[in-house]
């Protein structure tokens, strides 16, 4: 595709590149490891202030995010976030490695028109262990849903958070044990249904190995954009499609350009 790539292992790396891609893998232990050796810091200098173009997919993706419900109930505050993105995603969504699955998702927009499709075409999109957006604020660009069914801990999590939606509570985070009893690990049963989207989808959707039993299926959000920062739920990396990595690369010589 025509550019050099990097791993940055240290802050002072920070400074040498134009963009920057935050991986799939482990968001609980990436905020660990990023707030231990000092470099969280310099990663939000680097995407909130410097607004060096910004890429995340699958954990990645988590850590962009301002809200996050479904994290760690092991670890102290649940999920370092490196923020940015005004939007209310939740962990682990459609569940382990074993429901993992490959959906078509929207296509890239063309250059100049951020809700068009290349040639009308889907994208593969491969989801592992993946999270998804439940809700995305004013100034954030959608450009991609699929409909599903949560799994079993994030039906708990989902719950709970139309609950405390339902009573006008803000939530930030919340961990999956506070939707979940304890003891036996069900769900609790919230008085009242409040679906946190806007839209109401049909009950027909994706079901997954693992998917919660009589919960309904949800529109949730696979793609956002938002200035500096592009997030995907899915792993563009491991299919032979590089339409996503292109865009990417647009937004970087973009600000390459602007820079000059």
């Amino acid at each position: 595709l025509g550019c050099d790539t990097i791993q940055v292992k240290m802050p002072a790396q920070l400074n040498q590149i134009d963009g920057i891609i935050f991986p799939g893998g482990e968001s609980t232990a990436m905020g660990l490891i990023g707030t231990h050796n000092g470099i969280w810091t310099e990663l939000q200098h680097t995407v909130l202030k410097r607004k060096l173009p910004t890429w995340g997919t699958c954990a990645g993706m988590v850590l962009l995010t301002e809200r996050c419900v479904g994290t760690s109930a092991v670890i102290e505050n649940g999920q370092s976030l490196i923020g940015g993105l005004d939007v209310l995603v939740c962990r682990n969504y459609f569940g382990s490695q074993v429901s993992s699955f490959e959906l078509p998702t929207p296509a890239p927009p063309l250059p100049g028109d951020s809700h068009s499709s290349e040639l009308g075409e889907s994208y593969p999109g491969v989801f592992i262990r993946a999270p998804a957006i439940l809700l995305a604020g004013s100034g954030v660009e959608v450009l991609g849903k699929v409909i599903a069914k949560p799994c079993r801990q994030a039906a708990a999590t989902l719950q709970d958070l139309d609950k405390k939606i339902a009573l006008g509570e803000t939530v930030i985070t919340m961990s999956v044990v506070d939707a979940l009893h304890r003891e036996t690990g069900v769900p609790r049963t919230a008085e009242k249904d409040v679906s946190v989207s806007d839209v109401q989808p049909p009950s027909k959707g994706l079901s997954l190995p693992g998917a919660a039993e009589g919960s309904d299926a949800r529109e949730v959000i696979c793609v956002v954009k938002k200035d500096n920062i592009l997030c995907t739920a899915f792993h563009p990396e491991l299919t032979n499609d590089r339409r996503w990595h292109e865009y990417f690369l647009n937004m970087v010589r973009q600000s390459l350009d602007e820079g000059k």
